[in-house]
């Protein structure tokens, strides 16, 4: 699989794209609302809400501040892994509310391994280190698992399978190709939070020899600089 041509990766990887997940999450949640109760709906955009703001958190601390892990070559939860396995599951699930639960499970497992695909293709095309898909599976799956669990004696045949079905593959492959500026918009806020100019990168962090503080060796500092002992970050560069 890992042969696959290049342009592949890319359409695999739109499938965990913010422009696609997050109306297909809210599709489920509106669903969820009118077949069965506002609490399962709200239960279900928490859980997300709570995902998307981990894989927030850790971006902004490190665009901000540098804030990762060298070891494990990590700089933030990856949201396209994340989204794929905590949506593609529930959607699955919604579907197949009606279905045996053998057959529930099964198209939950299916789900789950195809968000894994999508995190997999995020270290193929090098938007991500293998840590930062690793993790964001992991939170988007836990994500699914848990609201999985809370939906699970939901009265089947609440909802007519076949519009539910058509609807959200509907927005799955109509909304593939829609990008949404999500790293711009994390960026931004990691810069306004942190107070600095420009955000940290991953290539002069993993560079940096002092693991505690990213700072600049000393040989680079200007003479003001190393009058005030500023420490200055691994910027990204102008061009």
């Amino acid at each position: 699989m890992p042969n696959l041509p290049f342009h592949l990766w890319y359409l695999i990887t739109n499938f965990g794209g913010a422009g696609l997940t997050l109306p297909l999450a809210f599709a489920i949640a509106l669903w969820l609302a009118f077949g069965y109760s506002w609490r399962l709906a709200t239960s279900w955009l928490f859980l997300l809400g709570v995902a998307v703001a981990l894989v927030t958190a850790t971006k902004v601390a490190f665009l901000g501040w540098g804030v990762g892990v060298r070891v494990w070559d990590f700089t933030g939860l990856s949201g396209h892994a994340m989204l794929a396995t905590a949506v593609f599951p529930v959607a699955t699930f919604l579907v197949l509310l009606p279905a045996p639960p053998a057959v529930r499970i099964a198209g939950v497992t299916l789900a789950l391994l195809c968000g894994a695909v999508v995190g997999f293709s995020r270290v193929v095309i090098e938007a991500h280190s293998p840590s930062e898909a690793i993790t964001g599976c992991i939170v988007g799956a836990l994500t699914a698992l848990v609201f999985i669990r809370i939906a699970w004696s939901a009265t089947p045949g609440r909802l007519p399978i076949v519009p539910v079905a058509l609807s959200l593959l509907g927005i799955t492959f109509g909304l593939h190709n829609v990008h949404v500026p999500t790293h711009r918009w994390v960026t931004h806020l990691a810069l306004k939070v942190s107070g600095h100019d420009r955000p940290f990168v991953r290539a002069r962090w993993k560079a940096s020899r002092d693991i505690d503080s990213p700072v600049s060796p000393p040989s680079v500092l200007t003479p003001l600089q190393k009058t005030r002992n500023v420490a200055v970050p691994f910027y990204e560069s102008d061009a």
